[in-house]
């Protein structure tokens, strides 16, 4: 009979190999699942908690709902201001539109209301953070998304190429109403850089290419999540209720933006990667519109 020694040799040439363990009798391999769930070893001291990924529609529900509802409580929100001063109408909508503070306000509660709902969502399913891709940054996330940006860029502009022909009418010049207009010197900059590339990137990360996607393709596979990911991200930058005509060029910049934010999601197995692309994008058109003021 092996002593315990050999036991543990073997079971460290088993990891290193790669090659998973045999499960024992009942199906417990002693290993975490691929839902989370775990056994220790022994009479089951110290079993993990087990989760659940969500239903695929009632993940996207969770997304839709939590956006919404974030976004109509941040505007109640910023509008007490004005209503406590007792302005006007036309003098709270130019204050809405124009302010800088108001903008960044607006930007911080309604990000802060979605991470929190998201999260909120994960903790009482008990899916850990690290199930959707919240795990320790590594060189190499930053590294395939500075590979991935050039070619986001070369399949956007063949992208829109091939859609103008099919569609002569897509306005191709339609600029996306982004807010931050006049923003000059470093605290407007610093406010504007912050709404734009620090805090998007990272609570839309968390929330679309996480929580969603993760869920959808553990219960709906990986083509199905690519593509309703994708098309709920292009949904969420038509700029609905702006008052202007739907800003179709953002949906297809957006949507090819999502294709590769997922494959550097997948391929990283992390969601530093996906965050460190979108920040990039979004550094890009901060410069060109803030600092070099390019249309």
């Amino acid at each position: 009979m092996a002593d315990a020694r050999d036991v543990s040799t073997q079971r460290a040439d088993i990891r290193e190999s790669g090659v998973a363990p045999v499960a024992a009798p009942g199906g417990s391999t002693g290993q975490p699942g691929l839902n989370g769930a775990g056994n220790s070893a022994g009479n089951g001291a110290g079993e993990r908690k087990a989760f659940e990924f969500i239903n695929p529609w009632a993940a996207v529900i969770v997304v839709v709902v939590v956006f919404l509802a974030a976004t109509v409580i941040a505007q109640v929100l910023v509008s007490v201001y004005p209503a406590l001063h007792h302005w006007s109408d036309a003098r709270a909508n130019s204050w809405l539109g124009r302010s800088l503070w108001a903008q960044f306000i607006y930007t911080l509660i309604a990000y802060a209301l979605l991470l929190a709902g998201i999260v909120g969502v994960l903790r009482l399913r008990k899916i850990p953070l690290r199930a959707i891709g919240i795990k320790r940054p590594r060189w190499r996330d930053l590294g395939y998304a500075l590979g991935a940006l050039p070619l986001y860029y070369l399949a956007y502009i063949i992208l829109v190429v091939v859609v103008s022909h099919i569609v002569p009418e897509l306005n191709v010049n339609q600029q996306q109403q982004i807010g931050f207009g006049g923003a000059h010197g470093f605290g407007p900059l610093a406010l504007t850089f912050l709404s734009l590339v620090v805090i998007p990137p990272i609570v839309e990360e968390i929330t679309m290419r996480g929580f969603l996607f993760t869920n959808l393709r553990a219960k709906a596979g990986l083509v199905t999540a690519v593509i309703i990911t994708s098309v709920l991200f292009a949904i969420g930058h038509l700029q609905f209720g702006s008052g202007a005509p739907l800003l179709w060029i953002a949906a297809i910049d957006t949507f090819t933006l999502s294709l590769f934010l997922i494959y550097v999601r997948v391929k990283t197995d992390s969601l530093w990667a996906s965050i460190c692309l979108h920040a990039l994008k979004n550094l890009v058109a901060f410069v060109s519109l803030f600092i070099f003021h390019l249309s």
